[in-house]
């Protein structure tokens, strides 16, 4: 339900700005009204610097790649939109109350305590989480002794923690590909460009090259674009990561600390007993 909740939002949020965009005059389209309500017989305005009349639109620009350019801007735009589910899912699973459920090591804690160790088991089950594999693993290890613990509880954390990162490694390697991509429309569009100049034996002339160079140059933007925010985005994660683990397993600390005080409690009267 949730990830059809952040598909829906970007879909939603996709949709808005290709309608916003697409409710931008061209500045075709504002030449030709500003010719409409020109008065008949009224002298002509002073006409502006000249500028294409077709082909300037933000949208006209993206797909004036050809069949190549525009298949590349497709995968391109399949790459936003995972880039942009795997932000909205990160953002909602990545949180502390996500990680360490509220109130879960404190009950956990009680119940380790009272020697509800099956309890403290049964309540790790009921909140699967990080924390609560953690927990779990610590528990397993209790008849190991403190250091078979603490043991555990490292290397649960570093095994979940990895399963985080290689979680939020994807966006990372969103923002690689993409510019790669859009590098390869450039290319593309640059061999066809010059491929017409052969074609024409010279006589395209610089408009001509030029014309072909942007509309190559299209495919570097669009990568560009879908690259800063996802690598923007993979940052603001693993910083999240690093904070939430640090945080966790803190936490998980705690919980067994009462369990090492009390052991070496039991243990300090009974080598004073020995060594009298």
């Amino acid at each position: 339900m949730t990830r059809i909740m952040i598909w829906s939002l970007a879909l939603t949020l996709i949709g808005g700005g290709y309608w916003f965009i697409t409710q931008q005059p061209s500045v075709a389209t504002t030449l030709l009204a500003q010719d409409a309500n020109t008065p008949a017989g009224a002298a002509p305005l002073e006409s502006p610097p000249s500028q294409p009349a077709e082909g300037t639109g933000f949208i006209d620009i993206l797909l004036s790649g050809g069949i190549v350019g525009n298949l590349i801007m497709l995968l391109l735009l399949a790459l936003s939109l995972t880039a942009a589910y795997l932000v909205f899912e990160h953002a909602m699973a990545i949180r502390h109350k996500e990680l360490s459920p509220p109130g879960l090591a404190d009950e956990v804690r009680e119940q380790l305590i009272a020697g509800n160790v099956k309890e403290a088991e049964k309540v790790c089950h009921t909140h699967p989480s990080f924390l609560s594999f953690v927990l779990l693993s610590g528990i397993a290890e209790l008849d190991s002794g403190w250091t078979g613990v603490e043991k555990a509880l490292e290397d649960s954390v570093a095994e979940q923690s990895a399963r985080l990162f290689r979680k939020i490694e994807y966006l990372s390697v969103i923002g690689n590909i993409a510019p790669m991509v859009g590098l390869l429309g450039t290319v593309t569009g640059m061999i066809f460009a010059f491929q017409q100049v052969a074609s024409t034996q010279g006589a395209a002339g610089a408009a001509d090259l030029a014309e072909g160079i942007y509309q190559a140059l299209v495919t570097t933007v669009g990568g560009l674009l879908v690259a800063i925010p996802s690598l923007g985005a993979f940052a603001v994660f693993r910083n999240w990561v690093d904070e939430l683990v640090a945080e966790c397993a803190y936490e998980a600390q705690q919980v067994f600390t009462p369990l090492k005080r009390r052991r070496r409690q039991t243990a300090a009267p009974t080598q004073g007993g020995r060594s009298g």
